[in-house]
C-alpha cells in the first residue's frame, strides 16, 4: 500500500480538509509526493520571483491556513514527463467528483493545468500541473 514520507504528510495536514481527504483517498490507488501545501510568506515569495507562482503573499490560496492549494505529483516525480501530470491530475479531479457526489467534501477542485475548467489545454498561459485548489460549489 502507498504511503506518504513524513514530509509529504506534513505538507498533507497543512492543508484544508477536503483537500486531505482527496488526497488520501487518491493514495490508496496513485502513488504520488506533495510538494507544497502552506507556504510561507518567504516560500510564496521565492515563488513568485522565481515565476513558479503568478501571486506574491498573501494573495496565493498556498498561503491561508489551512492551505486552499496544494501542490502533489506523481511518484517517481518525473518533471519533464508532462503526460504523468494530465493522468494523475485526471485521476485526481475524478476521485474529488466522486468525493462531492457523496457528498464527503464541500468544495469543488481545479486544476493548475486548466484554469478555466474547461478541459482545452491548449487555452491555458501559465501551466502549474502539480497545483490543485479549492473553488466554491
Amino acid at each position: 500500500m502507498n504511503q506518504y514520507s513524513k514530509t509529504s504528510q506534513k505538507r498533507l495536514e497543512s492543508c484544508h480538509k477536503d483537500l486531505q481527504l482527496v488526497f488520501n483517498t487518491v493514495l490508496e490507488t496513485y502513488d504520488h509526493a506533495i510538494t507544497y501545501g502552506h507556504r510561507t510568506e518567504e516560500q510564496q515569495m521565492e515563488m513568485f520571483e522565481s515565476k513558479l507562482s503568478k501571486l506574491p503573499w498573501p494573495l496565493s490560496k498556498h498561503n491561508k491556513f489551512p492551505s486552499e492549494a496544494i501542490d502533489a505529483a506523481p511518484w517517481p516525480i518525473q518533471w519533464n514527463n508532462r503526460k504523468r501530470f494530465y493522468h494523475f491530475a485526471g485521476y485526481v479531479l475524478g476521485v474529488a467528483e466522486r468525493l462531492q457526489a457523496e457528498g464527503k467534501i464541500s468544495h469543488a477542485i481545479r486544476w493548475g493545468g486548466d484554469w478555466d475548467s474547461d478541459n482545452d489545454l491548449d487555452d491555458q498561459i501559465f501551466m502549474d500541473l502539480v497545483h490543485f485548489e479549492l473553488v466554491p460549489l
